[in-house]
């Protein structure tokens, strides 16, 4: 299944190891779900990953490991239309890129805006609890 993993659920990943948000990065790195994002978002993750703030609860060397592999396993988005999606602005190139990427899941932790929206043209928006049930099924689904 092709996902859009919001930053804060990527972010998440990195914090609280053996979380859903951490169980759905393992499953893309072990390649069972497909990785959707744009140059925006990798901006994104990295910018926020740098922050002094985080510094103690995430290792730098986990966080660059993070971008590379996105970088370099993900699918990235180069273009992605700037358009009004959501209430928060920020959250607009994630909800393109799962437009453009034609994703069957966007997963977010942003209870306030993103799961608010419940989708975005006709894309679930989830949380991650919810997402790895709908990954899982779909891997279920693969192997039958």
């Amino acid at each position: 299944m092709r996902v859009v993993l919001d930053t804060n659920i990527l972010v998440s990943a990195l914090i609280t190891k053996g979380t859903p948000p951490d169980q759905l990065y393992q499953a893309w790195l072990r390649e069972e779900i497909e990785l959707v994002t744009s140059v925006a978002q990798i901006d994104e993750i990295t910018d926020v990953l740098a922050r002094p703030r985080l510094r103690r609860y995430v290792d730098s060397d986990e966080a660059a490991q993070m971008v590379a592999a996105i970088h370099q396993r993900a699918t990235v988005l180069t273009q992605v239309p700037v358009t009004r999606r959501s209430p928060d602005p920020k959250d607009d190139p994630i909800l393109a890129a799962a437009v453009v990427g034609d994703v069957g899941l966007v997963v977010s932790g942003d209870r306030s805006d993103m799961l608010e929206l419940g989708d975005v043209e006709g894309i679930p928006i989830r949380s991650a609890r919810e997402a790895l049930g709908i990954a899982l099924a779909g891997k279920a689904d693969d192997e039958s």
